[in-house]
């Protein structure tokens, strides 16, 4: 059963933000999730029991997992050098 992806108006304004090209490298990342929340990709985040990340690029995308209701909430995207401030 596919995870339900879920992207707040914050998150979506991060997204619209990227150049087109890299919008559409992390949209596609982004929507594999939903079949595959942990890819091979995918790394947990230290300190944090629950944040995962993906590398697209210089971009990355943070996400939490809730597996008790098949939920990807994605918390943050953006450039290396500002998605951990």
């Amino acid at each position: 059963m596919p995870y339900k992806i879920v992207v707040p108006d914050r998150v979506r304004k991060q997204l619209d933000a990227l150049p087109r090209a890299i919008w559409q490298r992390v949209r596609g990342a982004i929507d594999h999730l939903s079949v595959d929340p942990r890819p091979h990709a995918a790394i947990k985040m230290k300190g944090s029991s629950e944040s995962w990340r993906i590398r697209i690029g210089d971009h990355r995308i943070v996400y939490t997992i809730e597996d008790d209701q098949l939920i990807v909430l994605v918390i943050k995207i953006g450039h290396r050098r500002e998605v951990y401030r």
